[in-house]
């Protein structure tokens, strides 16, 4: 039987060697969302824009929501909340689709000699590819009502780098267990929404009683959300010393995720 190296190098080795595979198939993966509809890559506008509609209408006009330490504008909240589910939608929409990322290619277990392991990162980076184009929607409505944004936008690659490693070690754990237990997709859809709601999407954590507070930043999304909003909305530079625990975390869950795939990959074709 075949062995797979578990190492971090052939981690790094794989991506490397495969990189214009990957390329590729995230580039087919995200013509495919789109492909035969009307309105074709525009729907990756709208959509959150119209999610934003109904969000920031929710909970500014009927629960009368306003920011911590901010103003009433509506504006202001629209572009916090926005910059928020950025960060939620890079982690929750790989999470969703891990599960089913093997069993919609059996082909690739069973009858092509294909390097598995780059399915999880093709799902990722076309994941990236609709929070590129949320972010440039944000950065125009920020010009909209605020004119220039902060030079500390330049720190946001620095914040999200590592939350995109962190998602991918799950991606990785998360495809591989889908395999065995058809029941993961379900959990993770219920994870991945009780997580909108415990994590400072809708609002500060600065809101929080200390003990609460506490808690919430056990939540690997909590730190990058905040510090995206300091950095996009405020004009803050964000918490280096933060940061630097956050990319030792992340690059540590991501083998560990890649190690997990590894291990387990052996008996797909045996299940499938």
């Amino acid at each position: 039987m075949q062995r797979f190296s578990i190492s971090p190098v052939e981690m790094v080795g794989s991506l490397w060697r495969n990189r214009y595979l990957i390329k590729a198939t995230a580039k087919r993966e995200i013509q495919s969302r789109y492909r035969g509809s009307v309105m074709g890559i525009f729907w990756s506008i709208l959509t959150p824009l119209f999610m934003l509609t109904v969000y920031t209408f929710v909970f500014s006009e009927v629960f009368k929501a306003r920011w911590h330490g901010g103003s009433s504008s509506k504006g202001e909240f629209a572009l916090l909340l926005f910059a928020g589910l950025i960060v939620f939608n890079i982690f929750s929409e790989c999470l969703n689709k891990s599960p089913a990322i093997i069993l919609s290619n059996v082909n690739y277990v069973k009858k092509v000699v294909y390097p598995l392991e780059i399915l999880p990162v093709v799902n990722v980076f076309a994941t990236l590819f609709n929070a590129t184009v949320s972010l440039l929607v944000w950065i125009a409505a920020y010009l909209i009502f605020n004119g220039l944004p902060h030079y500390t936008i330049i720190y946001f690659p620095l914040i999200v780098i590592p939350l995109v490693f962190i998602t991918l070690g799950l991606c990785w754990f998360i495809t591989s267990l889908g395999v065995y237990l058809r029941d993961v997709g379900q959990f993770i859809g219920l994870l991945t929404t009780a997580l909108m709601f415990m994590s400072p999407v809708f609002y500060s954590a600065d809101i929080l009683p200390d003990n609460f507070r506490t808690l919430m930043y056990l939540n690997p999304l909590t730190a990058v959300i905040e510090q995206t909003r300091n950095v996009l909305y405020w004009g803050q530079t964000p918490d280096f010393k933060v940061i630097a625990i956050y990319w030792v975390v992340a690059f540590v869950i991501c083998w560990l995720g890649f190690a997990w795939f590894q291990k387990t990959r052996k008996g797909f074709a045996d299940v499938l």
